[in-house]
C-alpha cells in the first residue's frame, strides 16, 4: 500500500485531538488523526477516495482512500443531536471524490450556538494499518495544505507489535473496599501507572479503560466486590502490573486511600476456586445454574442486482405475508410485554415509508433483499441520529425484522428456534426479540450475551419472562463450549464457566433455597404487610397493561398506584377516543376488584414522543413540553382522557395522578377542567387528585402542592435526573444516576415532612420503590406505601415484614447524613448484612 499525505478538509486551527471535548474523540476510541477548528463552513475531501457513509444528520462523512485508509470527519461536536439543522450535504454513500472536492456545507453561526463545540476531528478509523507521521499541529490551515501524512504499517511495525503481544500480561483482582474506584484511588492508579513504560488497560463491568486517565478510570463505574481485569504490554510488563495489582489490593476499604506501609493482601480464596469467572452488566436479576446452548448467526448475504421488477415485487410480498404470518401466530399466544413487542413488530411490517422505500428500489432494478435492507438500514441510521439512547430499542426491532424478512425470502426460517435441553443457558453475540419469544421459556434457566444493554428490549422480555440474564460479557463468553455447566449469577453480574463440583453443588444449594424462599414469598403475598412492629405498609404495582394486571393480582399487589396510561397513546396514528380508553381503564379496574386504580394522566413528551402530536422543536426535550405542561398545552386530550377515567365504575376506585408538577397553579388548572367534565357527565362521587413529585421545585414547594391535593407520589427516576442533571437514559453516567443520592433522599424527606403537616399520605412509584436496598431507607424517610414492578411484590412484602420502623428511621437519618450515594449503598449493605443476622 502506498503512503499517503491527508490535506486540510477546512480553514482553521489545526489542534490534536486531546483537546477535542469529547472523550471518545480525546480518548482515540475511534482513531488517531487530530482535530481542527473551523473558521468557515465548507467541509472538502482531504483525499481522492469514495464515500463510505453519510450520518443521517449530515454531520459527518466517512471516506475510504485509494490506499484502503477509512477517514472519518465529524463536524463538531454532539453535532448529531442537531437532527440535520445548519447542513447541506453535497455527497451520497458510494460517489467517488476527488481531493479538494466540497462534502458539505454548515451553518457556523447555528452551530456556534446549538452544538458544544465547532471542534472537526479527523480520525483515521482503521489505524491500526497505518501510522500519522508530521501531522501539522498547533497552527492555522487553509483549505489544501498538507494536514499529516500516512503510513502503511511496515513489516518491522508488524513485528514490533508481534513482539509487545508477546509481552503482553493479564491479572484479575477483586475490588475488596465497598466503595469501588472512586476519584481518589483512580488517582492513585493512575499515577502510578503513568510511571510505567507498558501499556496498561483495567477492564470492568464490559467496559476498558486506560489505567493512565483517572477520568477513564472512575468512568467503569466499579464497585466494591467487582472483578477486575487488568491486561499490560510493552516492556516491564509484568512489573507493571504486579504494581498495579498490589496498589488495588491495598486500598483501604473505608476511605479509599492507599495505607503508607500496606501489606501484601492475597486474593479472596474464592476468586481462586473460580478461574473461569467473566463480569456482565445485570439485564435481568436471578440466578442460574445450566449448561451453555451457544446461539450463533451470521448475516443474511443478498444480492444488489434484481432478477426483474415483478419477480422482485413478487418475491417481497411474499416474504412480507410469511413472516406476518408467523408474528401473528406468536402474538396470539404471547402476553403483555412480549406481545407489545411482536405488536410493533407487525406495524413496522407494513410501515408505510420502509415498504414504499424498498418498491422504490425494486423498481430501480434492485434485489428484494437489497431493497428491504436498504429501507431498514436508513430507517434505523435516521434513528440513531437523533441522539436519544431510548431510540436504540426501535432500531434493535428493525434489525430484528430486516433479519426476518431476509431469511424468508432465502427460503429459511425466519426466527432460529431451537429445541433447547433442560436448564439451557443461551450464550450469543446478540439476541433479537423475536428469537426470545420464540424460545421454550420453561426450558430457557439463563441468557448470557457478549454485546447487548440493560435497556434494551431483550432485557425487558427477559425480566418480564423472570428469566435471569447479564449482556456486556465481552467476546470471551462465545468461547464457553456447548454442553458446559456454567453458574450464572444476575444478582452480582457474574458467570462461571466450567465450575468444580464443590462451587456447583454451592450454587445448586443456594438455587434450591431461593426458590423455596420465592414459593414462601408467594404464598404470603396476599396478606397485608406490616413491618415486623406492627406498622401497615401498602404495596401496590406499577402497571402499563391489562395484562400486567392480572400478573399484579396474582403477585398480591394491593392496587395500582400508577397507570401508566401511555401505553394507549403510543404507536398508532390518532389518539385513543373516550370509549376506548374507558374500556381499558375498566377492565383495569375490574381486573383490581375494586382495590385503589391510580391513574397518571398522558405523560408524553420528552423521551415519550407521538406522532400525532407533533412538539415544537426543543433542544433538551427533557426540559421542554413534558407531563402536565403537555396536557394544558393540548386540553382537548386531557379533556377526553379525564371523561373516560370518571366513568369507571365504581365511582371513586380511581384516582387521578398529575406528572410532571412545578407548582400549583398547574393543579388548579385541572382541577378546573375536572370540576368542568364532573358537571358534564352529572358526577356527584368523590374524586381523589394527587401530584408527582418529579422535580426539584415540586419537591421543594411540596407544602403549598400538598395543600392542593389528596396524595403525592414520588417518582424517583425523574427527581433523581433533575437533582442530578444526569439523563438517566444516558449509558455513560447510568451507574452514577442512583437515587440513594443524599441529594434526592432529603428531598423526598423534605416531601414527606410538608405532606403530614396537612394529613397526605405519600407513595413512590419510582424505579427506587422496587429496588429491595432502598426500601429501608424509605419506610424511616416516613414513607407508608410503595408501587414497585408487579413481579417483586411477594419480595418486598416479605422483606417489610423483617423490618422495625424505629431501626428503618434510624438508618434513614444516618444516610442523609452523608455525602455521597456510593457512601449510602455502604451503609444500606451494612444494616441489610446486619438485619439478616438478627433474623437468622
Amino acid at each position: 500500500m502506498a503512503n499517503l499525505t491527508l490535506v486540510s478538509p477546512l480553514r482553521g486551527w489545526c489542534a490534536p485531538l486531546d483537546e477535542t471535548p469529547d472523550a471518545v474523540f480525546a480518548q482515540r476510541l475511534l482513531g488517531d488523526g487530530v482535530a481542527i477548528d473551523p473558521t468557515a463552513g465548507v467541509l472538502y475531501a482531504p483525499c481522492e477516495g469514495e464515500v463510505i457513509s453519510v450520518a443521517a444528520a449530515g454531520h459527518a462523512v466517512a471516506l475510504r482512500a485509494a490506499n484502503g485508509a477509512e477517514i472519518l470527519l465529524h463536524v463538531g461536536i454532539d453535532t448529531v443531536a442537531l437532527g440535520g439543522e445548519g447542513f447541506k450535504v453535497l455527497v451520497s454513500a458510494g460517489a467517488r471524490v476527488r481531493s479538494g472536492q466540497p462534502l458539505l456545507n454548515f451553518d457556523l453561526d447555528v452551530l456556534a450556538r446549538r452544538a458544544k463545540s465547532l471542534i472537526t476531528p479527523i480520525v483515521i478509523t482503521n489505524g491500526e494499518r497505518f501510522t500519522i507521521v508530521n501531522a501539522r499541529c498547533g497552527q492555522a490551515v487553509s483549505v489544501g495544505d498538507p494536514l499529516f501524512d500516512l503510513q502503511s504499517a511496515s513489516a518491522e511495525t508488524h513485528a514490533r507489535r508481534d513482539e509487545s503481544a508477546a509481552q503482553e500480561m493479564s491479572e484479575r483482582v477483586i475490588i475488596a473496599h465497598a466503595h469501588g474506584i472512586h476519584a481518589r484511588p483512580a488517582a492513585l492508579i493512575a499515577n502510578s501507572a503513568k510511571s510505567a513504560a507498558a501499556e496498561i488497560t483495567i477492564s470492568a463491568r464490559g467496559r476498558s479503560a486506560n489505567a493512565k486517565s483517572a477520568v477513564a478510570l472512575m468512568s467503569l463505574g466499579a464497585q466494591g466486590g467487582d472483578e477486575l481485569t487488568l491486561v499490560a504490554s510493552g516492556d516491564d510488563a509484568a512489573k507493571a502490573i504486579s504494581e498495579i495489582k498490589k496498589l488495588i489490593l491495598s486500598l483501604d476499604g473505608k476511605t479509599g486511600s492507599a495505607p503508607k506501609a500496606a501489606p501484601a493482601v492475597a486474593p479472596p480464596i474464592k476468586q481462586q476456586s473460580q478461574p473461569n469467572r467473566l463480569r456482565g452488566v445485570i439485564a435481568s436479576r436471578g440466578l442460574a445454574v445450566g449448561r451453555a446452548v451457544p446461539l450463533k448467526g451470521a448475516e443474511v448475504q443478498v444480492a444488489e442486482a434484481g432478477k426483474g421488477v415483478a419477480h422482485e415485487t413478487e418475491e417481497f410480498e411474499r416474504a412480507r405475508a410469511a413472516v406476518r404470518a408467523r408474528l401473528e401466530q406468536i402474538a396470539a399466544s404471547a402476553q403483555g410485554t412480549a406481545r407489545e413487542v411482536i405488536s410493533a413488530h407487525l406495524e413496522f411490517l407494513d410501515d408505510w415509508e420502509l415498504v414504499a422505500s424498498a418498491r422504490r428500489a425494486i423498481a430501480r432494478g434492485k434485489s428484494a433483499g437489497f431493497a428491504w435492507r436498504r429501507a431498514v438500514r436508513d430507517s434505523a441510521d435516521t434513528l440513531r441520529a437523533l441522539g436519544d439512547p431510548r431510540m436504540s430499542e426501535r432500531v434493535d426491532d428493525l434489525l430484528d425484522l430486516e433479519s426476518q424478512v431476509l431469511l424468508t425470502l432465502n427460503g429459511e426460517a425466519p426466527i432460529v428456534v431451537r429445541n433447547l435441553p433442560e436448564r439451557a443457558i443461551l450464550i450469543a453475540e446478540d439476541l433479537k426479540p423475536s428469537q426470545l419469544v420464540s424460545l421454550d421459556a420453561t426450558r430457557l434457566a439463563g441468557i448470557c450475551l457478549a454485546a447487548g444493554g440493560p435497556t434494551s428490549h431483550v432485557a425487558i422480555l427477559a425480566a418480564a419472562m423472570g428469566i435471569p440474564a447479564l449482556v456486556a460479557l465481552g467476546p470471551s463468553v462465545l468461547e464457553v463450549a456447548e454442553g458446559t455447566w456454567i453458574i450464572l449469577d444476575a444478582e452480582q453480574g457474574n458467570l462461571a464457566t466450567a465450575p468444580d463440583q464443590t462451587a456447583l453443588a454451592a450454587a445448586e444449594q443456594m438455587l434450591a433455597a431461593r426458590q423455596q424462599r420465592k414459593q414462601a414469598e408467594r404464598a404470603a403475598a396476599h396478606a397485608d404487610c406490616r413491618t415486623a412492629d406492627g406498622i401497615r405498609i401498602e404495596v401496590f404495582a406499577n402497571l402499563g397493561s391489562l395484562a400486567e394486571a392480572q400478573v399484579a393480582m396474582a403477585h398480591g399487589a394491593e392496587g395500582c398506584g400508577l397507570l401508566r396510561t401511555e401505553f394507549l397513546f403510543l404507536d398508532r396514528e390518532a389518539p385513543p377516543d373516550e370509549e376506548e380508553q374507558l374500556q381499558q381503564y375498566q377492565g383495569i379496574a375490574t381486573t383490581l376488584a375494586g382495590r385503589p386504580l391510580v391513574v397518571r394522566t398522558l405523560d408524553i413528551g420528552g423521551d415519550k414522543p407521538i406522532p400525532y402530536l407533533p412538539m415544537p422543536a426543543e433542544p433538551n426535550p427533557a426540559l421542554g413540553l413534558r407531563g402536565v405542561r403537555t396536557s394544558l398545552w393540548r386540553p382537548d386530550l386531557l379533556r377526553v382522557q379525564l371523561r373516560a377515567i370518571l366513568r369507571v365504575q365504581p365511582a371513586g376506585q380511581c384516582r387521578v395522578l398529575l406528572p410532571m408538577i412545578t407548582d400549583t397553579a398547574e393543579i388548579r388548572a385541572v382541577r378546573r377542567m375536572i370540576d368542568e367534565v364532573r358537571r358534564e357527565l352529572r358526577h356527584t362521587g368523590s374524586i381523589s387528585v394527587g401530584a408527582m413529585i418529579e422535580t426539584p421545585a415540586a419537591a421543594l414547594l411540596a407544602e403549598r402542592v400538598a395543600n392542593e391535593v389528596e396524595f403525592l407520589s414520588i417518582g424517583t427516576n425523574d427527581l433523581t435526573q433533575y437533582t442530578l442533571a444526569m439523563d438517566r437514559g444516558h449509558s455513560e453516567l447510568a451507574h452514577r444516576i442512583d437515587g440513594l443520592h443524599p441529594a434526592v433522599l432529603r428531598l423526598i424527606a423534605t416531601t414527606v415532612a410538608a405532606a403530614e403537616k396537612h394529613s397526605r399520605f405519600v407513595a413512590v412509584c419510582g424505579g427506587l420503590a422496587s429496588e429491595p436496598a432502598a426500601v429501608p431507607v424509605l419506610l424511616g424517610l416516613g414513607v407508608h406505601e410503595l408501587s414497585v414492578v408487579p413481579t417483586l411484590v411477594p419480595q418486598l412484602k416479605s422483606l417489610i415484614r423483617t423490618l422495625t420502623l424505629d431501626s428503618c428511621r434510624s438508618l434513614a437519618q444516618r444516610a442523609v447524613a452523608l455525602d455521597t450515594a456510593e457512601a449510602v449503598r455502604a451503609l444500606v449493605n451494612d444494616f441489610s448484612a446486619s438485619e439478616s443476622q438478627v433474623a437468622s
